[in-house]
């Protein structure tokens, strides 16, 4: 996120010229107030103003000397505690965040952007402060030897708390009276998307460390409208139903909880369908058809995933285990075992909770 951030929020601002260059228009004001202010995160995070607080003009050919990027600074400290050289890693939680937040600091309403870059400073400053601490004391570090840390949150006049009342000053010159409402609204969501990312980072984090071998599977419809993805182990345990639905439709089930499957992107592309008793709902792509998962009546706080809908260049292994879903209320008592019994054998972190829910 370091190193990737100030790129893009110096990109952020390209559609806002293009299109008023396109309409042949002035800029409003509200783009040159959260341009000005991007420019600044941007020559700051690139070491530009620290290089000119310490050396004046003179100092301007220092900014060629990109290890006083503070992404590099990071680099350099966290190498120093690892004792050993770090790269980064764009994993797929991370990309999506940051595909996220491009998508908010770049958007063309001024009360997005607005929050968006107000929620990530305010984010920012306190991640930086409780990792600095953290690091400190797990390795018993010097606190003024970490200088990414000192320059952002330590020393006497810390340069984050202006980061954020800058950006912070934004809602006065862009936010209506009568749209604190919806500016509120607006930088809930955003902070939940910087709180949301660390939080899958931990959880990512206590898989490794249990020994769990949980990746993200990616997945999506047969025209791409709706995509997805869930956490499941490599080798997949999987049942397959040969209720009416099911029959039709060739749907293979991978069963996980609630919090294992996220929506890329199409979840205004999907339609729900339910029958019989009314509890599973069917969720399709209704530009192709394609159910890639649902809420069962099994497990309607959880999913069940169509693995045929999966890259197939994650899966190392499948095993598929048969459910008598014509009689769905006799076998789903007796699947509990079955499944339980794969879970053991194949992988102690798949989730078995129950059966295809079909009817």
């Amino acid at each position: 996120m370091s190193q990737a951030f100030p790129y893009l929020q110096a990109g952020s601002q390209r559609d806002l010229i293009f299109d008023a260059m396109h309409h042949n228009r002035d800029l409003a004001r509200d783009i040159e107030l959260t341009s000005v202010v991007a420019n600044f995160i941007c020559w700051d995070e690139t070491g530009g103003h620290g290089r000119i607080l310490q050396g004046g003009k003179a100092a301007l050919p220092d900014i060629l000397l990109t290890e006083n990027f503070h992404s590099n600074l990071f680099r350099k400290d966290a190498s120093r505690l690892l004792g050993r050289a770090i790269r980064p890693n764009y994993s797929a939680t991370t990309q999506r965040y940051l595909h996220s937040l491009y998508a908010g600091l770049s958007s063309k309403d001024p009360l997005v952007r607005c929050a968006y870059m107000v929620a990530f400073e305010l984010h920012a400053a306190d991640m930086i402060q409780s990792l600095w601490t953290t690091l400190v004391n797990s390795f018993k570090a010097r606190s003024e030897d970490l200088e990414y840390f000192r320059s952002h949150v330590g020393g006497e006049d810390p340069a984050e708390k202006y980061h954020g009342e800058m950006t912070s000053r934004l809602i006065e010159k862009l936010v209506p009276a009568d749209r604190n409402g919806r500016f509120l609204d607006e930088f809930d969501r955003a902070y939940r998307l910087s709180l949301q990312w660390c939080r899958d980072l931990l959880r990512i984090v206590s898989r490794e460390g249990d020994g769990h071998s949980e990746i993200e599977h990616h997945g999506r419809c047969h025209c791409g409208s709706v995509k997805f993805y869930v956490r499941a182990p490599r080798e997949l345990c999987a049942v397959r139903c040969n209720c009416s639905i099911c029959q039709m439709s060739g749907f293979l089930h991978l069963l996980v909880p609630g919090d294992k499957l996220g929506i890329e992107c199409g979840e205004e592309f999907l339609t729900v369908y339910q029958f019989n008793k009314n509890i599973a709902r069917h969720t399709f792509c209704r530009v192709c058809g394609v159910k890639p998962f649902y809420k069962p009546r099994s497990n309607p706080s959880g999913f069940s995933v169509n693995v045929r809908c999966l890259d197939k260049r994650t899966i190392e292994g499948l095993r598929i285990s048969e459910f008598d879903g014509e009689h769905w209320e006799q076998a789903f008592r007796s699947m509990h075992q079955d499944l339980e019994s794969c879970v053991e054998d194949q992988n102690p972190g798949v989730n078995s909770n129950g059966a295809c829910n079909e009817r």
